[in-house]
C-alpha cells in the first residue's frame, strides 16, 4: 500500500514536470541599445513572475527583430510607433501621436501583430541645448531657435549623418520652421557623440533622443517641437496575435508595465545604466519592485 502511494506521488510529480516542460516559452526580443535592453529585461522578469517560461533574445537590429516577429521567431518586443509608421509601413504624411498609433495598429494587425496600450514614453528625435545657454538666449522651442538663427545668432548644430541627409530630416525641418543653419555651422558626427559635443560646448544645439539618460544627466533642455515636425515614437508592447490568443492574460500584464512608463522615467532608467554604470538587470529589477510589479 505504501509503495503504491509512492508510485502515485512520483507519477503526479512527473506529470506536473512534464506539463511545465511542455509549456511553450514566450520569446521576448529587444534591440541593441540601452532602453531596449532595459525593456527586454523588465518584460522577461515580469512574465517569469507571472509564471511564463521566457526566452529572451535581446541585442538585435531593428530590421532583423521586426522580421523575426513577423516570421514567428519573436513573440513580443517594445517598438516605437514612429518606427513602424515610417520605417516598416512607409507612411510619409505627418500624423499626431494618436493618429500614428491608430494607423500602425491597423496596418500591423494585417500582419498578425497586435499593438497594446502605448506608454507615455516618447523616444522621438529632439533638439537639445545646455540649459544655461537656452535660458540666456530665451530659447524654449524650435520656433525660438529659428527666430534666433534668423536674427543672426551664430549657433552651431551637431547632427548625425543620417538626419542631416535623409528626406524627412534636417532640410524639411528647416523648411517647416523657416530658417537654415549656415552649412559651416552644422557638424556631422555619430549619434552618440552629439551629447558629448554639446556637454563640452563644442556646439550650441544637438540632435538627441528624447528619453536618452544623458539629457537630464548633462542638464540639457529639450526644445519644444511646437509645429509637430517629429513623428511620435511612443514606446509600446507589440505582440503576435497568435501569442495573445494562446495567453489571454498577457495583454493586461504588459499593459500594466506600459502604464508605468513616461519620458522622465525612461530617461532616469537609461541614465542609471549609461551614466551611473549600473547593470541592466539591477535597474530592471529595481524599477519593477518600485512600481509594485515584482
Amino acid at each position: 500500500m505504501f509503495m503504491n502511494i509512492l508510485r502515485i506521488a512520483a507519477l503526479a510529480t512527473a506529470l506536473v514536470a512534464g506539463a511545465a516542460g511542455a509549456q511553450t516559452p514566450i520569446v521576448v526580443g529587444g534591440k541593441n541599445f540601452t532602453e531596449q535592453q532595459i525593456m527586454a529585461e523588465m518584460t522577461t522578469r515580469l512574465l517569469e513572475k507571472a509564471g511564463y517560461k521566457v526566452d529572451k533574445r535581446a541585442g538585435m537590429g531593428t530590421a532583423v527583430l521586426r522580421a523575426a516577429q513577423e516570421n514567428g521567431q519573436v513573440d513580443v518586443y517594445w517598438e516605437y510607433t514612429g518606427t513602424s509608421l515610417v520605417t516598416f509601413n512607409k507612411v510619409t504624411e505627418r500624423l499626431n501621436a494618436d493618429e500614428t498609433y491608430k494607423r500602425v495598429k491597423a496596418l500591423d494587425a494585417s500582419k498578425g501583430l497586435e499593438w497594446l496600450n502605448p506608454s507615455a514614453a516618447n523616444n522621438t528625435y529632439a533638439f537639445a541645448m545646455n540649459q544655461d545657454q537656452a535660458n540666456k538666449l530665451g530659447i524654449r522651442s524650435m520656433s525660438d531657435l529659428a527666430a534666433a538663427v534668423k536674427k543672426g545668432q551664430a549657433l552651431t548644430f551637431a547632427s548625425n549623418a543620417e538626419f542631416y541627409s535623409r528626406s524627412d530630416g534636417l532640410k524639411p525641418l528647416q523648411a517647416l520652421y523657416s530658417f537654415e543653419f549656415p552649412r559651416d555651422n552644422v557638424k556631422r558626427m555619430d549619434s552618440g557623440l552629439t551629447y558629448q559635443a554639446l556637454k563640452d560646448r563644442q556646439v550650441d544645439v544637438a540632435l538627441v533622443f528624447a528619453t536618452d539618460g544623458r539629457v537630464p544627466a548633462f542638464n540639457f533642455v529639450l526644445l519644444a517641437d511646437d509645429k509637430g515636425f517629429f513623428p511620435a515614437y511612443a514606446l509600446t508592447p507589440v505582440v503576435r496575435a497568435s501569442t495573445l490568443k494562446a495567453n489571454p492574460k498577457l495583454a493586461d500584464q504588459l499593459n500594466a508595465l506600459s502604464a508605468k512608463l513616461d519620458d522622465k522615467t525612461m530617461a532616469r532608467l537609461n541614465a542609471s545604466v549609461d551614466v551611473e554604470k549600473k547593470t541592466v538587470e539591477a535597474v530592471a529589477e529595481g524599477f519593477l519592485k518600485q512600481a509594485g510589479l515584482l
